[in-house]
């Protein structure tokens, strides 16, 4: 009886530490998300800040954590810290914007030029950031 015990408290152990190796691990390099497969919600980039700085909870009930594709002016092409290519598009105020950190590099993008770019929102701080972004129209 006490070796059962002991083999069903080992067996238990052991599924719970595979499952922490899956959730940590595994489940997280395999299940990324593609947001070039998903529809995205229409906005342009003075639409989008305008919305988080009249009323941020309301705008992350809209748009936080979902695919949006966001037409806006470029004022700025380049690599941020970890060198990922990063696009800003300018809003109606110079203090904020849309800022976008792409899944590759896309060339032929400059200043000046109106794009539209379909990424994941996560949220505002002084600017809207987008993430696993692609450029969808040059």
């Amino acid at each position: 009886m006490k070796k059962k015990l002991i083999l069903g408290f080992l067996a238990v152990v052991a599924l719970g530490i595979l499952g922490i190796w899956y959730f940590i691990f595994y489940r997280p390099t395999h299940f990324k998300r593609d947001v070039a497969d998903e529809k995205g919600i229409a906005v342009t980039a003075a639409a989008l800040v305008k919305a988080y700085q009249e009323n941020e909870p309301n705008a992350n009930a809209q748009y936080l954590n979902k695919a949006l594709e966001i037409t806006g002016k470029v004022s700025e092409v380049k690599p941020d810290a970890e060198g990922k290519p990063t696009i800003t598009l300018k809003s109606e105020d110079e203090f904020s914007n849309v800022y976008c950190t792409l899944k590759q590099e896309t060339p032929g993008i400059e200043t000046g030029k109106t794009i539209t770019i379909k990424g994941v929102c996560t949220g505002f701080l002084s600017d809207v950031v987008v993430i696993d972004a692609i450029v969808t129209k040059q």
